[in-house]
């Protein structure tokens, strides 16, 4: 027992100043602690703000961009608008290349331009815009490759036909032109989908050609309108051989009338649904059309910018649409002498 004011034990003494040590480390362990949690709940404070200063600065920033695109487009609009725009998407795998990106990421950015531009022809007032998005000459590429742009090009597809998306805001109708039977399945399905969901929508028309080229499409009309004539002639044998003798003359046609003409073949193209192209843009800075629209294109202006699909922007739109202006008088003239 050690009496009041006797000198501590060297065991008790060394016992004391360990407790104190552990209580007062325990102590700044705590204080630590609490530090670090104010200074994390300081940071996500910060960064849920610079979040919301984000997102007001991009909406703000899409606000000004709409108000002077309407601006530039009451402008245009004294003039003559087109009514068909066609676009090659021309540069998605330089533009892959150019950025160090990796494969298919080009055709992403290439996507993103797409809308963009959707929206544009849409607030200018372009009724249809068309985009070669896959030839039939594409499917000679690597199989890797093919499979890979199949896969995205299904991605897509999909994306589009979302409640939100760009197209159901718009209320634009898709058509997919081309040999579809060449698509795989899951493509071909996702295409046929995407056109009965857009059905009701008619505002304005995308058409994606996809497993096309204008041989292709000028052969398939051919094909088509030889058929249907071929049914005629074979109901009005059926009906003369059953006693009901209907000739040529007695069944309202000549003999010129079974024969192909143009609005036959215009009749059964894949673009039907669409009225010639008032204009073609080619981006990368081509100037061949590359099998794309060869029938419709007679009377149509062309433009190449040098600018890489996923590049383009408003400044081409708006830098073709004055150049049609400027040679609408000449372009009108020469659609009446054809």
């Amino acid at each position: 027992m050690v009496q009041k004011g006797a000198p501590l034990h060297k065991g008790a003494t060394l016992r004391k100043i360990t407790t104190h040590w552990k209580v007062h480390n325990h102590s700044m362990t705590i204080q630590s602690e609490k530090v670090d949690l104010g200074a994390r709940s300081c940071i996500s404070s910060r960064v849920d703000m610079e979040g919301v200063n984000g997102k007001s600065v991009g909406h703000l920033f899409e606000n000004i961009s709409s108000f002077v695109r309407q601006c530039i487009f009451s402008v245009l609009n004294v003039g003559p608008v087109p009514s068909h725009i066609a676009f090659i998407m021309d540069g998605n795998r330089r533009y892959s290349k150019k950025q160090n990106l990796l494969d298919g990421d080009g055709h992403r950015a290439g996507f993103s331009a797409l809308i963009n531009m959707l929206k544009y022809c849409y607030e200018l007032g372009v009724k249809y815009t068309t985009v070669y998005a896959f030839s039939i000459d594409n499917f000679k590429r690597r199989p890797g490759e093919v499979a890979s742009l199949m896969k995205l090009m299904q991605e897509k597809i999909d994306e589009l036909t979302q409640e939100e998306s760009i197209v159901n805001r718009l209320g634009i109708r898709i058509y997919f032109q081309g040999n579809l039977k060449l698509l795989s399945d899951c493509v071909r399905s996702a295409a046929e989908r995407a056109m009965v969901k857009t059905s009701g929508n008619s505002r304005a028309v995308l058409s994606i050609c996809v497993a096309y080229t204008s041989t292709d499409e000028i052969v398939h009309a051919v094909q088509e309108s030889c058929e249907e004539i071929w049914d005629d002639i074979r109901k009005r044998e059926v009906n003369n051989a059953e006693g009901n003798f209907v000739g040529l003359k007695e069944n309202g046609k000549d003999e010129n009338e079974h024969r192909v003409g143009l609005t036959d073949v215009d009749r059964h193209l894949y673009m039907s649904v669409c009225p010639d192209p008032d204009i073609i843009i080619r981006t990368s800075g081509a100037t061949r059309l590359s099998n794309f629209l060869l029938w419709q294109s007679a009377h149509c202006l062309l433009y190449s910018p040098t600018a890489l699909w996923p590049e383009i922007g408003l400044r081409h739109l708006i830098r073709v649409i004055l150049d049609f202006q400027r040679n609408f008088l000449y372009l009108k003239a020469k659609k009446k002498q054809s």
